[in-house]
Protein backbone atom coordinates (compact mmCIF):
# COMPACT_ATOMS: atom_id res chain seq x y z
CA UNK A 1 0.00 0.00 0.00
CA UNK A 2 1.31 3.69 -0.94
CA UNK A 3 1.79 5.32 2.21
CA UNK A 4 3.76 8.31 1.80
CA UNK A 5 3.54 11.53 4.19
CA UNK A 6 2.51 14.90 2.79
CA UNK A 7 2.02 18.39 4.15
CA UNK A 8 -1.34 19.58 4.73
CA UNK A 9 -3.07 16.32 3.78
CA UNK A 10 -6.56 16.96 2.17
CA UNK A 11 -9.98 15.88 3.88
CA UNK A 12 -12.79 13.93 2.09
CA UNK A 13 -16.01 14.91 3.55
CA UNK A 14 -16.36 11.95 5.90
CA UNK A 15 -13.01 13.04 8.23
CA UNK A 16 -14.88 13.66 11.15
CA UNK A 17 -16.95 10.15 10.81
CA UNK A 18 -13.72 8.21 11.07
CA UNK A 19 -12.29 10.13 13.62
CA UNK A 20 -15.63 9.12 15.40
CA UNK A 21 -15.52 5.52 14.70
CA UNK A 22 -11.66 5.17 16.10
CA UNK A 23 -10.10 4.76 13.02
CA UNK A 24 -6.24 5.25 12.92
CA UNK A 25 -5.31 7.97 10.11
CA UNK A 26 -2.69 7.86 7.88
CA UNK A 27 -0.83 10.19 5.07
CA UNK A 28 -2.05 8.75 1.45
CA UNK A 29 -1.55 10.35 -1.51
CA UNK A 30 -1.99 13.73 -0.20
CA UNK A 31 -5.00 12.26 1.78
CA UNK A 32 -5.82 11.63 5.79
CA UNK A 33 -7.13 8.67 5.58
CA UNK A 34 -8.51 5.56 7.80
CA UNK A 35 -6.14 3.31 7.55
CA UNK A 36 -7.73 0.44 9.89
CA UNK A 37 -10.70 0.67 12.60
CA UNK A 38 -11.04 -2.48 14.47
CA UNK A 39 -7.91 -4.21 12.65
CA UNK A 40 -7.20 -5.16 9.26
CA UNK A 41 -8.00 -8.68 9.70
CA UNK A 42 -11.09 -8.30 11.55
CA UNK A 43 -12.73 -6.05 8.60
CA UNK A 44 -10.66 -7.90 5.80
CA UNK A 45 -13.02 -11.24 7.15
CA UNK A 46 -15.74 -8.95 7.55
CA UNK A 47 -15.63 -8.05 3.67
CA UNK A 48 -15.21 -11.64 2.35
CA UNK A 49 -17.55 -13.03 4.63
CA UNK A 50 -20.54 -10.18 5.64
CA UNK A 51 -20.12 -6.89 3.96
CA UNK A 52 -17.62 -3.48 4.45
CA UNK A 53 -17.81 -0.26 3.74
CA UNK A 54 -14.58 2.44 2.83
CA UNK A 55 -14.73 5.44 1.94
CA UNK A 56 -12.94 5.96 -1.54
CA UNK A 57 -14.13 9.80 -1.42
CA UNK A 58 -10.70 10.91 -2.32
CA UNK A 59 -10.70 9.23 -6.05
CA UNK A 60 -11.38 12.13 -9.10
CA UNK A 61 -14.51 12.39 -11.09
CA UNK A 62 -14.06 13.90 -14.40
CA UNK A 63 -17.43 14.08 -16.45
CA UNK A 64 -17.08 14.58 -20.28
CA UNK A 65 -19.68 15.84 -22.15
CA UNK A 66 -20.61 16.55 -25.93
CA UNK A 67 -20.75 15.20 -29.44
CA UNK A 68 -17.08 15.12 -29.46
CA UNK A 69 -16.70 12.95 -26.49
CA UNK A 70 -17.03 9.28 -27.79
CA UNK A 71 -14.33 9.90 -30.46
CA UNK A 72 -12.37 11.58 -27.38
CA UNK A 73 -11.87 8.47 -25.05
CA UNK A 74 -11.51 6.13 -27.62
CA UNK A 75 -8.27 8.21 -28.38
CA UNK A 76 -6.98 8.43 -25.27
CA UNK A 77 -8.22 5.37 -23.65
CA UNK A 78 -7.13 1.58 -24.49
CA UNK A 79 -10.39 -0.28 -24.37
CA UNK A 80 -13.40 0.43 -26.67
CA UNK A 81 -15.57 2.96 -25.07
CA UNK A 82 -17.91 2.46 -28.27
CA UNK A 83 -19.51 -0.88 -26.61
CA UNK A 84 -20.50 0.59 -23.53
CA UNK A 85 -24.30 1.67 -23.95
CA UNK A 86 -25.86 4.25 -21.68
CA UNK A 87 -25.79 2.40 -17.71
CA UNK A 88 -23.04 0.19 -18.43
CA UNK A 89 -19.27 0.70 -16.81
CA UNK A 90 -15.86 -0.75 -17.77
CA UNK A 91 -12.07 -0.91 -16.41
CA UNK A 92 -10.34 1.04 -19.13
CA UNK A 93 -6.67 2.65 -19.33
CA UNK A 94 -4.86 5.84 -20.04
CA UNK A 95 -1.81 5.52 -22.03
CA UNK A 96 0.98 7.83 -22.75
CA UNK A 97 2.63 8.24 -26.22
CA UNK A 98 5.53 5.88 -24.97
CA UNK A 99 3.10 2.41 -24.14
CA UNK A 100 3.14 3.35 -20.34
CA UNK A 101 0.03 4.20 -18.73
CA UNK A 102 -0.65 7.60 -17.32
CA UNK A 103 -3.40 5.47 -15.35
CA UNK A 104 -5.63 2.86 -15.00
CA UNK A 105 -9.46 4.13 -14.52
CA UNK A 106 -13.25 3.02 -14.69
CA UNK A 107 -15.14 4.99 -17.59
CA UNK A 108 -19.27 4.60 -16.97
CA UNK A 109 -21.35 5.80 -19.77
CA UNK A 110 -23.92 8.03 -18.37
CA UNK A 111 -25.64 8.95 -21.44
CA UNK A 112 -24.80 8.95 -25.63
CA UNK A 113 -22.74 11.90 -25.03
CA UNK A 114 -22.00 11.77 -21.38
CA UNK A 115 -19.14 9.91 -19.49
CA UNK A 116 -17.64 9.68 -15.87
CA UNK A 117 -14.37 8.81 -15.41
CA UNK A 118 -13.02 7.68 -12.01
CA UNK A 119 -9.31 8.34 -11.67
CA UNK A 120 -6.97 7.30 -8.41
CA UNK A 121 -6.61 9.85 -5.80
CA UNK A 122 -3.07 10.34 -6.17
CA UNK A 123 -3.45 10.62 -10.31
CA UNK A 124 -6.06 13.64 -10.38
CA UNK A 125 -3.98 16.81 -11.24
CA UNK A 126 -1.88 14.20 -13.84
CA UNK A 127 -4.44 13.16 -15.35
CA UNK A 128 -6.84 16.45 -15.36
CA UNK A 129 -3.28 18.03 -17.41
CA UNK A 130 -2.74 14.96 -19.62
CA UNK A 131 -6.76 14.98 -20.75
CA UNK A 132 -6.81 18.42 -21.08
CA UNK A 133 -3.57 18.36 -23.25
CA UNK A 134 -5.36 15.78 -25.69
CA UNK A 135 -8.97 17.90 -25.77
CA UNK A 136 -10.37 19.21 -29.11
CA UNK A 137 -10.58 22.50 -29.32
CA UNK A 138 -14.44 22.22 -29.49
CA UNK A 139 -17.28 18.96 -28.92
CA UNK A 140 -16.11 17.83 -25.20
CA UNK A 141 -16.57 19.81 -22.31
CA UNK A 142 -14.71 18.66 -19.58
CA UNK A 143 -15.74 18.82 -15.70
CA UNK A 144 -13.54 18.16 -12.88
CA UNK A 145 -16.44 16.89 -10.05
CA UNK A 146 -14.00 15.89 -7.71
CA UNK A 147 -14.35 17.78 -4.67
CA UNK A 148 -18.36 18.01 -5.08
CA UNK A 149 -18.23 13.96 -5.02
CA UNK A 150 -18.61 11.32 -2.29
CA UNK A 151 -17.75 7.86 -2.76
CA UNK A 152 -18.80 4.33 -1.17
CA UNK A 153 -17.93 1.15 -1.52
CA UNK A 154 -20.02 -1.36 0.38
CA UNK A 155 -18.27 -4.74 -0.70
CA UNK A 156 -19.17 -8.33 0.44
CA UNK A 157 -21.44 -11.13 -0.37
CA UNK A 158 -24.17 -9.78 1.71
CA UNK A 159 -24.10 -6.14 0.08
CA UNK A 160 -26.94 -6.78 -1.85
CA UNK A 161 -29.04 -7.92 0.99
CA UNK A 162 -28.37 -5.04 3.22
CA UNK A 163 -28.67 -2.47 0.72
CA UNK A 164 -31.85 -3.59 -0.58
CA UNK A 165 -33.76 -2.61 2.18
CA UNK A 166 -32.82 1.28 1.71
CA UNK A 167 -32.55 1.80 -1.76
CA UNK A 168 -35.85 1.83 -4.13
CA UNK A 169 -34.24 0.25 -7.16
CA UNK A 170 -34.07 -3.69 -7.65
CA UNK A 171 -30.68 -4.21 -6.93
CA UNK A 172 -31.10 -8.05 -7.68
CA UNK A 173 -31.69 -6.65 -11.65
CA UNK A 174 -28.76 -5.09 -12.08
CA UNK A 175 -25.75 -7.26 -13.24
CA UNK A 176 -21.69 -6.39 -12.69
CA UNK A 177 -20.65 -2.85 -14.73
CA UNK A 178 -24.75 -1.74 -13.81
CA UNK A 179 -24.25 2.25 -13.63
CA UNK A 180 -28.07 3.47 -12.62
CA UNK A 181 -29.63 6.27 -10.53
CA UNK A 182 -31.52 5.05 -7.18
CA UNK A 183 -32.42 6.40 -3.84
CA UNK A 184 -30.82 5.39 -0.63
CA UNK A 185 -31.85 6.30 2.93
CA UNK A 186 -34.14 9.02 0.90
CA UNK A 187 -30.99 10.58 -0.78
CA UNK A 188 -30.31 10.59 -4.24
CA UNK A 189 -27.60 8.74 -5.30
CA UNK A 190 -26.19 7.26 -8.44
CA UNK A 191 -24.64 3.24 -7.63
CA UNK A 192 -22.58 1.25 -9.58
CA UNK A 193 -21.93 -2.56 -9.52
CA UNK A 194 -18.58 -2.48 -9.18
CA UNK A 195 -15.79 -2.66 -6.55
CA UNK A 196 -12.21 -3.43 -5.88
CA UNK A 197 -12.09 -6.42 -3.19
CA UNK A 198 -13.04 -9.51 -5.47
CA UNK A 199 -16.31 -9.28 -3.88
CA UNK A 200 -19.86 -8.49 -4.92
CA UNK A 201 -21.14 -4.87 -4.09
CA UNK A 202 -22.00 -1.32 -5.39
CA UNK A 203 -20.24 1.81 -5.63
CA UNK A 204 -22.09 4.73 -4.18
CA UNK A 205 -21.73 8.20 -5.78
CA UNK A 206 -23.51 11.06 -3.98
CA UNK A 207 -23.12 14.60 -3.47
CA UNK A 208 -20.35 15.25 -0.58
CA UNK A 209 -22.73 17.16 2.03
CA UNK A 210 -24.92 13.65 1.90
CA UNK A 211 -21.46 11.47 2.78
CA UNK A 212 -22.38 11.63 6.63
CA UNK A 213 -26.08 10.55 6.44
CA UNK A 214 -25.25 7.76 4.09
CA UNK A 215 -22.07 6.82 6.30
CA UNK A 216 -23.90 6.78 9.19
CA UNK A 217 -27.14 4.60 7.74
CA UNK A 218 -24.90 1.82 6.59
CA UNK A 219 -23.11 0.93 9.63
CA UNK A 220 -26.71 1.40 10.97
CA UNK A 221 -27.42 -1.89 9.17
CA UNK A 222 -24.71 -3.25 10.45
CA UNK A 223 -21.84 -2.88 7.64
CA UNK A 224 -18.74 -2.69 8.73
CA UNK A 225 -16.06 0.79 7.72
CA UNK A 226 -13.09 -0.82 6.46
CA UNK A 227 -9.89 1.17 6.10
CA UNK A 228 -7.32 1.22 3.63
CA UNK A 229 -5.49 -1.45 5.40
CA UNK A 230 -8.25 -4.01 4.14
CA UNK A 231 -8.21 -2.50 0.64
CA UNK A 232 -4.84 -3.34 0.07
CA UNK A 233 -5.08 -6.99 1.21
CA UNK A 234 -8.51 -7.45 -0.38
CA UNK A 235 -7.29 -6.14 -3.40
CA UNK A 236 -3.98 -8.08 -4.03
CA UNK A 237 -5.58 -11.62 -2.88
CA UNK A 238 -7.91 -11.02 -5.82
CA UNK A 239 -4.87 -9.96 -8.06
CA UNK A 240 -6.21 -6.59 -9.04
CA UNK A 241 -3.48 -3.94 -9.84
CA UNK A 242 -2.84 -0.67 -8.05
CA UNK A 243 -1.13 2.21 -10.35
CA UNK A 244 2.08 2.75 -8.75
CA UNK A 245 2.65 -0.79 -7.97
CA UNK A 246 1.90 -2.99 -10.58
CA UNK A 247 1.27 -0.23 -13.03
CA UNK A 248 2.97 3.12 -13.67
CA UNK A 249 4.20 5.78 -16.79
CA UNK A 250 7.18 3.69 -17.53
CA UNK A 251 6.07 0.01 -16.39
CA UNK A 252 4.61 -1.88 -20.15
CA UNK A 253 0.88 -2.40 -19.32
CA UNK A 254 1.26 -5.78 -21.10
CA UNK A 255 3.54 -7.51 -18.44
CA UNK A 256 0.15 -7.89 -16.68
CA UNK A 257 -2.40 -10.34 -17.26
CA UNK A 258 -4.73 -7.55 -18.38
CA UNK A 259 -3.98 -7.28 -21.95
CA UNK A 260 -8.15 -7.63 -22.58
CA UNK A 261 -8.12 -3.96 -21.71
CA UNK A 262 -6.34 -3.42 -25.26
CA UNK A 263 -8.21 -3.72 -28.01
CA UNK A 264 -7.84 -3.52 -31.70
CA UNK A 265 -8.31 0.06 -32.29
CA UNK A 266 -5.97 3.32 -33.22
CA UNK A 267 -5.46 5.21 -29.23
CA UNK A 268 -2.29 7.19 -27.98
CA UNK A 269 1.11 5.20 -27.83
CA UNK A 270 -0.86 2.33 -29.78
CA UNK A 271 2.44 1.73 -31.54
CA UNK A 272 4.61 0.68 -28.41
CA UNK A 273 1.40 -0.61 -25.90
CA UNK A 274 1.13 -3.35 -28.46
CA UNK A 275 5.08 -4.75 -28.40
CA UNK A 276 5.96 -7.49 -26.38
CA UNK A 277 7.06 -7.17 -22.84
CA UNK A 278 10.63 -7.60 -21.49
CA UNK A 279 8.78 -8.27 -18.07
CA UNK A 280 5.76 -10.53 -16.66
CA UNK A 281 3.60 -10.09 -13.78
CA UNK A 282 3.52 -13.27 -11.40
CA UNK A 283 2.10 -14.51 -8.04
CA UNK A 284 3.85 -15.55 -5.37
CA UNK A 285 3.49 -18.12 -2.23
CA UNK A 286 5.58 -17.92 1.25
CA UNK A 287 5.44 -20.26 3.83
CA UNK A 288 6.20 -17.47 6.51
CA UNK A 289 7.88 -14.31 5.95
CA UNK A 290 5.51 -11.72 4.07
CA UNK A 291 7.07 -9.61 1.67
CA UNK A 292 6.75 -5.61 0.87
CA UNK A 293 7.33 -3.53 -2.33
CA UNK A 294 10.90 -3.29 -3.77
CA UNK A 295 12.39 -6.78 -2.19
CA UNK A 296 14.57 -8.55 -5.02
CA UNK A 297 13.06 -11.58 -6.68
CA UNK A 298 15.89 -14.20 -7.95
CA UNK A 299 15.80 -16.63 -9.51
CA UNK A 300 18.88 -19.33 -9.33
CA UNK A 301 20.65 -16.47 -7.13
CA UNK A 302 20.15 -14.40 -9.74
CA UNK A 303 17.99 -10.81 -9.60
CA UNK A 304 15.60 -11.66 -12.33
CA UNK A 305 12.81 -8.80 -10.43
CA UNK A 306 10.98 -7.58 -7.50
CA UNK A 307 7.89 -7.30 -5.86
CA UNK A 308 5.88 -5.07 -6.89
CA UNK A 309 2.92 -6.08 -3.72
CA UNK A 310 2.81 -8.06 -1.01
CA UNK A 311 0.94 -8.95 1.92
CA UNK A 312 0.37 -11.68 4.80
CA UNK A 313 -3.08 -13.08 3.54
CA UNK A 314 -5.94 -13.25 5.59
CA UNK A 315 -8.16 -15.52 4.00
CA UNK A 316 -5.44 -17.83 2.98
CA UNK A 317 -3.38 -18.01 6.03
CA UNK A 318 0.12 -17.46 4.21
CA UNK A 319 1.97 -14.65 2.65
CA UNK A 320 1.35 -13.78 -0.83
CA UNK A 321 3.16 -11.38 -3.49
CA UNK A 322 2.45 -10.12 -6.87
CA UNK A 323 6.14 -9.86 -8.31
CA UNK A 324 7.59 -8.27 -12.02
CA UNK A 325 10.45 -10.60 -13.12
CA UNK A 326 12.26 -10.61 -16.03
CA UNK A 327 10.28 -12.64 -19.21
CA UNK A 328 12.33 -15.10 -19.41
CA UNK A 329 12.14 -16.40 -15.82
CA UNK A 330 8.27 -16.23 -15.48
CA UNK A 331 7.61 -19.51 -16.22
CA UNK A 332 9.89 -21.29 -13.28
CA UNK A 333 8.29 -23.01 -10.34
CA UNK A 334 10.54 -21.61 -7.63
CA UNK A 335 12.26 -18.76 -6.62
CA UNK A 336 13.58 -16.65 -3.93
CA UNK A 337 12.81 -13.71 -2.55
CA UNK A 338 15.31 -11.64 -0.36
CA UNK A 339 14.32 -10.34 2.84
CA UNK A 340 16.70 -7.72 4.82
CA UNK A 341 19.28 -9.91 3.30
CA UNK A 342 18.37 -13.31 3.86
CA UNK A 343 16.50 -15.30 0.65
CA UNK A 344 13.36 -17.17 1.55
CA UNK A 345 11.44 -19.28 -1.06
CA UNK A 346 9.12 -18.63 -2.84
CA UNK A 347 6.68 -20.62 -5.31
CA UNK A 348 4.76 -19.20 -8.44
CA UNK A 349 1.21 -19.72 -7.83
CA UNK A 350 -1.86 -18.45 -10.07
CA UNK A 351 -3.45 -15.09 -9.78
CA UNK A 352 -5.85 -14.36 -8.24
CA UNK A 353 -4.71 -15.86 -5.75
CA UNK A 354 -8.09 -15.62 -4.13
CA UNK A 355 -11.73 -15.84 -6.32
CA UNK A 356 -15.14 -15.85 -4.91
CA UNK A 357 -17.33 -18.95 -6.04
Amino acid sequence: MDIAGTEELKRTPLHAAHLRAGARMVPFGGWDMPVQYAGVRAEHTAVRERAGVFDVSHMGEFRLTGPGALAFLQHVTTNDVSKLKPGRAHYNWLPNEAGGLVDDIYVYRVADEEFLLVVNASNIAKDWAHLQSQLPSSGVEMIDESAATALLAVQGPQAEALLQGVTDVDLGAQKKNAYFQASMFGLPVWLARTGYTGEDGFEVFAASEHAERLWDGLLALGIVPAGLGARDTLRLEAGFPLYGHEFSDSIHPLSSGYGWVVKDKLHLGHEHIRLPSTQKLIGLRLERVPVREGYPVKLGGVVVGHVTSGTSSPTLGYPIAAALVEAHAAHAEQFAVEVRGRDHEATRVEMPFYKRL
